[in-house]
């Protein structure tokens, strides 16, 4: 009798084990994929980055577009914005809906917006942007530096067909009524 109970937490055992290690083999894949996104754009790669991007979103925005928008924010004379850094939250294990795996997950960068190149009614708008969107107590201004720093508290779906190659979508609720178009809807209910 306590071979057979010993085979049986064993097998139990090892499925377990088997199944935590899927699971952190995804969220390494992820964090990994994403880590290679951002750096892209702390760097400027605006065409790696928008490789990195969930390819049914550019049937929202163009490619072209996207590749612009990321410009006009990073590249900006007026408005310089670096990634100080990033830190993961929760990471979900993904789930396989309509041939697609997908994950949610939470994230934070730390932002430093300069914007000492501009005066002080364009500084009050940017000043009011930045609370609106990440909250007043996640802005801080450095007069020293002329420059904003953020706690951008994010969230963000990871895409993939293969659990290897992941691609993203900033999943932003202003932005929910345009990725009900590309999104199945146990995603949209996440954020």
């Amino acid at each position: 009798m306590k071979p057979k109970l010993l085979i049986f937490l064993f097998v139990l055992l090892s499925g377990v084990s088997f199944g935590q290690a899927k699971a952190n083999t995804d969220v390494q894949a992820i964090k990994k994929s994403f880590t290679y996104f951002t750096s892209s754009i702390k760097n400027k790669k605006t065409d790696e980055a928008v490789n990195c991007m969930y390819p049914k979103f550019f049937t929202i925005v163009q490619k072209d577009q996207m590749k612009q928008i990321l410009e006009m924010t990073y590249n900006n004379p007026f408005m310089k914005v670096d990634l100080l850094n990033m830190q993961f939250g929760t990471v979900e294990k993904p789930e396989l809906i309509n041939g697609e795996y997908f994950s949610v997950f939470n994230y934070l960068f730390n932002l430093k917006c300069n914007v000492g190149a501009m005066n002080d009614e364009m500084k009050k708008k940017v000043s009011s942007v930045l609370e609106s969107r990440y909250g007043k107590k996640n802005v801080k201004y450095l007069d020293n530096e002329g420059a904003y720093l953020i706690n951008a508290y994010m969230k963000a779906g990871a895409i993939s067909t293969d659990r290897k190659y992941w691609k993203f979508v900033i999943l932003e609720k202003q932005y929910k009524p345009e990725l009900v178009k590309i999104l199945p809807q146990k995603i949209l209910d996440k954020f």
